[in-house]
């Protein structure tokens, strides 16, 4: 079953884990000194938060998979939805190991649908394609580079 997954960008950390957690009834299952993952099951969602100095707000959309068939077939629905998809074999982000694919809709928000199979000591891999200094470095180009490197843009930046 797939599970919506929304990530948010917050200037307080603290502040907003207090606040989510009296909003959900519960403690984020993944609390880090710049991250906090509840894993909800009524509603159904992969709730992140995180505080590594990108701009405030939301950060992303996406669904969460049980298994890469059913990220192959995701994959497939997203192919047919028009736009590009950058996969990201691998990826090492916000303390866990997923295959994901990237796209941005007509609007220009980033999905990201990810199979996680794995956790990380870290919030990112260092070595996720920065090819330069800075966010720029890291950031989409174009609309047909979606954010493949979402975390990575975090590292740069």
């Amino acid at each position: 079953m797939n599970r919506f997954h929304v990530h948010l960008n917050v200037a307080d950390l603290a502040s907003s884990i207090r606040f989510y957690n009296e909003l959900f009834g519960t403690a984020p299952q993944v609390h880090k000194s710049d991250y906090a993952k509840w894993m909800l099951e009524d509603p159904r969602i992969n709730f992140a938060i995180s505080s590594t100095g990108r701009a405030v707000g939301v950060d992303h959309l996406g669904l969460q998979v049980d298994s890469g068939d059913e990220l192959t077939a995701l994959g497939r629905r997203l192919d047919a939805a028009g736009g590009s998809v950058a996969p990201e074999a691998a990826a090492v982000c916000c303390y866990a190991q997923s295959d994901k694919l990237w796209t941005q809709d007509p609007q220009g928000v980033r999905w990201e649908s990810f199979h996680t199979f794995g956790e990380a000591t870290t919030y990112y891999a260092p070595d996720v394609g920065c090819a330069g200094e800075g966010p720029a470095a890291c950031a989409p180009t174009t609309q047909a580079q979606p954010a493949a490197a979402a975390c990575c843009a975090t590292a740069c930046g």
